[in-house]
């Protein structure tokens, strides 16, 4: 009989050893994670990963999108966002400041003036940065210029276009070859009026880059400032087939067709500026105004005053806009509803006596171009023989500030000798 090989009692399996070992390893590893969590030292594990920060590049990316496509809000937005990231970029101070600019042109007076002061404040801020940058001074000269042409008084007017043309200087010492620094160096020379110069300058740098908009759009400028409407309809077209989407430039093409009585022509584009405004959910008054200020010139005052009443939907607190809808009833003999917006337009109103919308409004100081709302209320008043003091008041105020224009003035007179026939004893 074979007998089998002796064997220990007590022999551990070695498997079961090693689950032993891992068992107790885990426990010792909970334990440490445990009060590691309990005391705030580590993280609970499986949280999200925190979302990865912008960058400036990726903004100024959105900003620029957002120019091309028309939506110049949305654009300075982004571009805001990039100068948050990085606030000390001159290149995004230049874009920003150059798109407010140009968003300008699409807001009314008070407004305008408002963008415009950022537009400066950022591209002064660039000059600082990058002083021997061609295009900051090229985009700085352009500011004060659009500054320039918001301002109230002429002694501001004068002082801001020189400080533009020492920056277009400026723009093309540091490079002859720049073509946005020939453009608004051009632009600046036909608002002092050298408009033969400020034209060959600005075919210059159409010649020099014709295949961007401020090019184009600065030479159209020169040539509609010195009566060459329908030239300066072909450069506005030009720039139009550049950037598309930039409403201004079709609100230009349709003033200069409005000029030579064109009306059908300036209708469709101004047309064309809304429909643009709508596909991008922009609420624009502008080319409304523009449409109904082109149907008064035609005669046609009932669409006039829709178009005008539609533009107030889009911004019914705008003092401007109850001033063009006041002349525009006043054309259509509409005379007592033209007083009440008048009002409201030059001293403001209250909601409960604004009886277009349901809103404040704050009046428009007296400047250029509120000039014709407070001429107009005072006419109408003393037509009417009424509110003997209010119109004293407002001719005593026009003829403080416009005393050297005769037009004005004669307007005045005329107003103070009717007031004499209804309102003197």
């Amino acid at each position: 009989m074979k007998v089998p090989k002796e064997r220990r009692l007590f022999q551990q399996n070695n498997k079961s050893q090693l689950r032993w070992v891992l068992l107790i390893l885990l426990i010792v590893i909970w334990w440490i994670l445990f009060s590691s969590y309990q005391n705030d030292e580590i993280e609970p594990l499986f949280l999200p990963t925190p979302t990865a920060t912008r960058t400036a590049y990726s903004f100024s990316q959105e900003g620029e999108a957002n120019y091309i496509s028309g939506d110049l809000d949305d654009a300075i937005q982004a571009y805001e966002d990039a100068l948050r990231v990085e606030p000390e970029n001159a290149q995004v101070l230049v874009e920003l400041a150059r798109i407010q600019t140009y968003s300008s042109s699409m807001l009314t007076q008070s407004p305008r003036q408002e963008r415009l002061a950022e537009a400066l404040e950022n591209i002064e801020l660039a000059v600082e940065l990058d002083p021997l940058d061609s295009n900051v001074h090229a985009v700085y000269a352009l500011v004060l210029d659009w500054n320039a042409s918001a301002v109230d008084f002429s002694d501001q007017r004068d002082e801001l276009l020189l400080r533009a043309s020492e920056a277009a200087i400026r723009a093309t010492q540091l490079d002859s070859q720049n073509p946005l620094a020939m453009a608004y160096r051009a632009e600046v020379l036909s608002d002092q009026r050298q408009w033969i110069q400020a034209r060959q300058l600005a075919e210059q740098a159409v010649v020099l880059e014709p295949n961007i908009m401020d090019t184009h759009r600065v030479l159209a400028t020169v040539l509609e400032a010195s009566g060459f409407y329908n030239l300066a309809i072909e450069e506005y077209k030009l720039a139009v087939e550049l950037e598309p989407n930039f409403t201004y430039l079709y609100l230009k093409i349709g003033q200069n067709y409005r000029v030579l009585r064109l009306y059908d022509q300036a209708l469709d584009y101004f047309d064309r500026a809304a429909t643009i405004n709508e596909r991008l959910e922009i609420e624009d008054p502008l080319p409304y105004i523009a449409i109904a200020k082109t149907y008064s010139r035609d005669g046609e005052f009932f669409i006039a005053a829709r178009n005008v009443e539609r533009a107030l939907l889009f911004d019914p607190a705008n003092p401007d806009i109850y001033g063009v809808l006041g002349i525009i009833r006043n054309q259509a003999r509409n005379y007592e509803d033209a007083i009440l917006v008048l009002r409201c337009a030059v001293y403001g109103c209250s909601a409960e006596e604004n009886m277009e919308m349901d809103v404040d409004v704050v009046g428009l100081p007296l400047r250029d171009d509120s000039l014709a709302y407070y001429l107009t209320l005072g006419s109408l008043l003393a037509a009417y023989g009424q509110e003997c003091d209010e119109i004293v008041s407002l001719m005593d105020e026009i003829e403080a500030t416009y005393s050297e224009d005769e037009i004005t003035m004669g307007v005045v007179t005329e107003n103070r000798n009717i007031w004499e026939i209804f309102c003197s004893e």
